[in-house]
């Protein structure tokens, strides 16, 4: 049984089929929400970037929304694939003070957390804002009307607002939420933004920390993030309410490819969109995507039969042992994937490109 599952759109499949992958064709990586499932492509981003990727010279875009946000600021330290192999550790190993059976305190989370952010990222923050090829742009959802501000009464009822207008359109939905970007000033997104209520704003030292902090900051499991240096006032909240799984306009870029390590075939456009399976269906924005994910009949012989997830903190509450043992179990079975990707891109055994649907 195979791990790894490669999916593309029309453009990029007749690519593939004619030159295969080079790393001097990608020219943007996404990387999306998930919170632990994105532990499954730490191997294949310790390979791309460690490895693979600095074997080209071109310009690389990489965006993130909350875990991603994090993974590619990683990506664009000196020693990538230590700085990724970090990560993983801090992710798999995370804890938080909390009474017995009940759920650690959003403000204790968001403090731990901004706490790790700064001792990983803001120490190195010149590394990663000054990466000779590698443009890093940090997804967030800034809240509108009632979501202004956090609060006790207005946060839960703005988000029921925000969920049915949602359920409307995604336009509708930003009446509530807007989606802003803090983008490497060198060099701009290489397509428009203009499907969905967005502002950009530089990234910088002074909003590097905070703004990844905000991008994984989920509602009611982390606090807001206020006021974000350099960009309009209000409430920040995870990148992936607005921008789940990053299904944006690629197809207007004017050459190469996105290669795009997923951890299922779908790329669904923001969170809330999770029930309306119609929205999950690839588009026309997708043609030059490559998507890389676990095969679902991989995923079944991981650790409780699936990926890890935000379940599983519930599920072992204050065994904690229990979970990072079998979180360590699916990081280390996923090396396959890692595997599998680099013997296809160095010509070892070819890889049934599927069409992404």
């Amino acid at each position: 049984m195979r791990a790894l599952r490669v999916h593309a759109g029309p453009r990029a499949r007749a690519h593939l089929a004619q030159a295969g992958l080079r790393p001097q064709d990608v020219r943007l990586i996404p990387a999306a929400a998930g919170g632990p499932k994105g532990l499954v492509l730490n191997p294949i981003d310790r390979f791309v970037f460690g490895h693979w990727l600095p074997r080209s010279t071109q310009t690389v875009h990489l965006l993130g929304a909350s875990i991603g946000a994090w993974r590619m600021a990683c990506a664009c330290m000196a020693d990538a694939d230590a700085a990724l192999a970090e990560l993983a550790d801090d992710y798999v190993t995370q804890r938080y003070e909390h009474a017995p059976g009940r759920a650690p305190a959003p403000r204790h989370v968001s403090d731990v957390f901004a706490r790790t952010l700064e001792q990983r990222i803001g120490a190195r923050a010149s590394q990663v804002l000054g990466h000779p090829r590698w443009r890093l742009h940090v997804f967030t959802s800034r809240g509108r009307q009632l979501l202004a501000r956090e609060g006790r009464v207005r946060t839960p009822l703005g988000y029921a607002a925000a969920f049915f207008a949602n359920a409307a359109s995604r336009r509708a939905l930003s009446w509530w939420l807007e989606r802003v970007v803090f983008s490497d000033p060198r060099d701009p997104l290489p397509f428009t933004l203009g499907d969905f209520r967005s502002h950009q704003t530089t990234l910088d030292a002074h909003n590097l920390v905070p703004s990844i902090l905000a991008s994984c900051s989920i509602p009611f499991w982390l606090d807001a993030v206020h006021d974000l240096p350099g960009a309009p006032k209000g409430a920040y909240w995870d990148g992936g309410i607005t921008d789940y799984h990053l299904h944006l306009h690629y197809a207007a870029m004017a050459d190469g490819l996105v290669l795009y390590p997923h951890f299922q075939q779908q790329v669904v456009p923001g969170w809330l969109d999770k029930p309306w399976k119609r929205r999950h269906r690839a588009t026309a924005s997708l043609d030059n995507v490559v998507v890389l994910s676990p095969d679902p009949a991989w995923v079944a012989t991981l650790p409780r039969g699936k990926l890890p997830d935000r379940n599983d903190f519930r599920h072992f509450g204050d065994d904690v042992a229990g979970r990072v043992g079998v979180w360590r179990r699916a990081l280390a079975e996923s090396q396959r994937l890692a595997d599998e990707f680099a013997d296809w891109v160095h010509g070892g055994r070819a890889v049934d490109v599927e069409l992404l649907v």
